[in-house]
Order: C-alpha cells, then sequence, then structure tokens
C-alpha cells in the first residue's frame, strides 16, 4: 500500500505542512505544553493557537510516517521516581540538625 504524499495530509490547512510537522514534532519530542509550543512559534512569527497546536497533535502526532516505533525508545521504570530514592538514600551526619 502506498502512503499519501505529504502535501495532501496537510491539504486544507492555514499552516504549511513545514509548520504543522515541526509544532507537532517538537510537542513529542521535548516535554513542552501545548502553551509552550503555542509561544515557541509566536517567537518565530507564527501565530497560532494552544488548541490548534493540539488538534494538529491528535490529526499528525499519533502515528510515524514509517510506522515503526524505533525512535520512541522503552522506559524500563517503574514509574517511581529516581529523585525521591536519591533523596532518601542521604546520610544523616549525626549532628542533629536536619
Amino acid at each position: 500500500m502506498r502512503l499519501p504524499a505529504a502535501s495532501s495530509l496537510y491539504a486544507g490547512f492555514r499552516f504549511p505542512a513545514e509548520v504543522i510537522s515541526h509544532a507537532v514534532w517538537v510537542y513529542f519530542r521535548f516535554p513542552l505544553s501545548l502553551r509552550m509550543v503555542e509561544e515557541m512559534l509566536a517567537a518565530r512569527g507564527i501565530v497560532v493557537s494552544h488548541e490548534t497546536v493540539r488538534q494538529w497533535a491528535l490529526k499528525f502526532g499519533q502515528s510515524s510516517p514509517t510506522g515503526s516505533d524505533e525512535d520512541c525508545p522503552v522506559s524500563e521504570t517503574n514509574g517511581t521516581s529516581t529523585r525521591s530514592q536519591s533523596r532518601s538514600l542521604g546520610r544523616s551526619t549525626g549532628s542533629g540538625v536536619p
């Protein structure tokens, strides 16, 4: 089965495919909120709402173009924070001062 051309995926949208794909990539690649992506685009002179970024992420961010998940490493943690674990391992100096 042949994949549709990139231009047909983004046909009918106000912004060019490069803007949409960059916004979706930034949102999923880095731990950013929708509003932060909105601000990053605004800094480049692209006025778009966070709701628009959310809709783009829902439409274009569900799967990669190749269909493989090789770019997404699987986390092998059990969901616990390493920060809280490292703090709990701190040693008391014995001076009585917390």
